[in-house]
């Protein structure tokens, strides 16, 4: 996606075929299980599936032309011994125009390997970048358990799996166990979080904004950094 356009509601725009647009929108959602680079811009276009404009649907095309100049590309899997778990969380904060909430997005890597990812639009309003990232970290924490309880039939067992986050504010309210009066209007079930570092079954670590991975799920990026975490990602040419 263009990284100066902000999509909105567009309540002045022309309205398109909604059949038509929910039908691209579903080929899209189902081609993001194994195409994690459009996840986010398909979700974003998603948001607006009740009432599309011509705005949107220029978006969704544009989503369709990066597909058909990387029609090849796709999830590689390398053959290695190394077996760690491991976490990339960020945000978007108030980054949606309408309501002003942000987007948490994460990934969880099995070695060099992407196994898992997601873009979602927080459900509550931030106050701060920190209360963002905190929350989006939450997430990837609850997807992080999942996976540590599965790979556990497998008799594979993990500790203080690592979550890379880029905010130390966040950071610091995970592994505070003070409960500060800033933190209070934090949601309880997002304290989880803390809880689940004092356990030590979580560890929350500082990854610079160059090295975070997560981001290509939360905002539009330049052509140079889309395309350096898309590799990182592991997505590539196939033949």
């Amino acid at each position: 996606m263009a990284t100066n356009v902000k999509i909105d509601k567009d309540e002045k725009g022309k309205t398109v075929d909604e059949s038509k647009y929910r039908g691209m929108i579903g080929s899209l959602l189902y081609l993001t299980a194994s195409r994690s680079d459009i996840l986010h811009a398909v979700c974003l276009c998603a948001r607006f599936q009740s009432n599309p404009k011509e705005s949107h649907m220029s978006a969704v095309k544009r989503i369709f032309r990066y597909l058909k100049g990387t029609i090849q590309y796709g999830l590689f899997y390398p053959k290695n011994e190394n077996f760690s778990l491991k976490g990339y969380s960020d945000s978007d904060y108030a980054g949606n125009i309408d309501d002003r909430k942000s987007t948490s997005g994460s990934c969880q890597f099995l070695g060099d390997c992407l196994v898992s990812w997601f873009s979602k639009k927080q459900n509550c309003v931030s106050l701060s970048t920190a209360e963002a990232e905190y929350i989006s970290a939450a997430f990837c924490c609850t997807q992080l358990l999942w996976m540590k309880q599965t790979l556990a039939d497998y008799k594979c067992s993990f500790e203080n799996v690592p979550i890379f986050c880029d905010n130390i504010s966040a950071i610091n309210i995970a592994q505070n166990p003070v409960h500060h009066n800033r933190t209070k209007h934090i949601e309880i079930r997002h304290h989880f979080l803390r809880d689940c570092v004092s356990k030590q079954k979580i560890e929350i670590s500082f990854v610079p904004s160059q090295d975070q991975l997560a981001d290509i799920f939360t905002k539009p990026l330049t052509s140079e950094t889309f395309a350096s975490i898309r590799a990182r990602l592991g997505i590539m040419h196939i033949e």
